[in-house]
């Protein structure tokens, strides 16, 4: 299982829980299991989220590998240089 910290925004879609666990093994696994747990969530992630990997903010690295003990923070899409 992989705990997520879910970016405030967005908790509105986890029943206001700030933390969630899914069982995922990559991004796009994550993406998938989140959208099916938390449907609310779903519009959200289609139209685009970023996922912080152990500080490494993500978007779209469909295979990058997540660790169970790795520090993942689900957040809207972040944008900028």
């Amino acid at each position: 299982m992989v705990a997520v910290v879910i970016w405030g925004s967005l908790r509105r879609f986890t029943d206001g829980k700030g933390r969630v666990e899914v069982e995922a093994r990559t991004f796009k696994e994550l993406l998938d299991r989140l959208s099916q747990d938390y449907p609310g969530l779903a519009p959200q992630i289609t139209r685009g989220v970023s996922l912080a990997v152990d500080g490494l903010i993500y978007r779209e690295a469909w295979f990058t590998a997540i660790n169970p003990e790795s520090e993942v923070v689900l957040m809207p899409y972040m944008t900028g240089g």
